[in-house]
């Protein structure tokens, strides 16, 4: 199994069925090996700084209904909200004071934010805050929206694939979306500017072997700046309710792996996986991440964007969140450091 990590390392990718069997066979040697690898190489290129985004969950409105997904359409039961453009500027405000110097605006797919609206917020944020990044997370888009969204300021956009095989990605969404625009959406981003993070759940229903070969084999050929990933945890109002949640052993391996294997990129500890584990961010950074993105939603809403069932961090303000995750870093060698956190390319 160390051969596979090693050629891995060397080469910065391996066959399909190499990945497959990785998957399949890894043991608690294989990923501490693995985790070790990925921390040096970690190391070498970000140092001990662990760079920190301010997250501002403005809607959790959406007009898809993916299976997985608590605040998805078909959920009459979610209680829905807008910010404001005042309170998305006020939690900016807050986060600047607490050292953020990225900004990470993350809704649904919520036609009430029209092209015009998103590129007035960016640009009333790059304005004020010319020092900082503002990444964007809110879905797919045609060409001509991202654009308008780049030209406006925004600097990066995350949008998970969730999966880059179409058989297992029709279980996870409706007919009315599809991989193929997704993945169209990613190069369409890349060949923009931005810097593009992608991404998948670890352990969603119907999720294979095969499938998350497919998923790294994908990355290495878009070659993201960030891939964010994390366990799936199901939500008590999605028909996946009954489902299995992904494990802490398996998303850290792969965090692992990423590392590994695309070694420049920005590679967050989830807040998923803080729910899983109670130490979940520490061992995601032990194990290559060098990203933590806390929340500076304001704490009335907190709960309102609940993707899956019993989501960390909920009731703490600004500020306790911040310097909570501070403490925890710091408990594991590392810091958080003032400073937008662009990839090293």
């Amino acid at each position: 199994m160390k051969n596979l990590i090693d050629a891995l390392e060397k080469n910065s990718a391996l066959t399909k069925e190499e990945f497959t069997f990785l998957i399949k066979n890894h043991d608690e040697e294989t990923d501490r090996y693995a985790a070790l690898k990925a921390r040096k190489i970690a190391d070498d290129i970000y140092g001990k700084d662990i760079y920190i985004r301010g997250l501002i969950e403005f809607t959790n409105y959406c007009k898809n209904g993916c299976y997985y997904c608590g605040i998805n359409c078909t959920n009459r039961d979610a209680e829905r909200y807008r910010l404001s453009d005042e309170e998305i500027l006020l939690c900016c405000e807050k986060g600047y004071e607490l050292g953020y110097r990225t900004f990470v605006l993350q809704g649904g797919e919520d036609p009430f934010y029209t092209d015009d609206k998103i590129a007035a917020i960016v640009n009333s944020i790059k304005k004020k805050y010319s020092d900082c990044a503002v990444t964007l997370s809110i879905g797919e888009k045609e060409y001509d929206s991202y654009k308008k969204f780049f030209d406006a300021g925004a600097d990066r956009y995350l949008l998970r694939h969730e999966t880059a095989d179409d058989a297992h990605y029709r279980k996870l969404h409706p007919e009315s979306m599809s991989l193929e625009h997704r993945k169209k959406c990613l190069y369409d981003l890349k060949e923009i500017g931005y810097q593009v993070g992608c991404g998948f759940m670890v352990g969603s229903p119907f999720q294979t072997a095969e499938n998350l070969a497919d998923d790294f084999l994908f990355i290495h050929a878009l070659k993201p700046h960030m891939v964010g990933i994390g366990p799936f945890i199901p939500h008590e109002k999605t028909v996946f309710a009954d489902k299995k949640a992904g494990t802490l052993k398996e998303t850290l391996f792969f965090l692992s792996l990423l590392r590994i294997m695309e070694k420049r990129v920005l590679l967050p500890a989830t807040t998923a996986l803080a729910t899983i584990d109670s130490t979940g961010r520490e061992k995601g950074i032990l194990a290559g991440a060098n990203v933590v993105m806390p929340n500076l939603s304001p704490v009335g809403v907190r709960k309102k964007y609940k993707l899956y069932d019993g989501k960390v961090c909920t009731g703490e303000d600004a500020a306790e969140c911040r310097f909570c995750l501070e403490r925890r870093i710091e408990s594991v060698g590392y810091h958080v450091v003032v400073s937008r956190g662009d990839y090293k390319a």
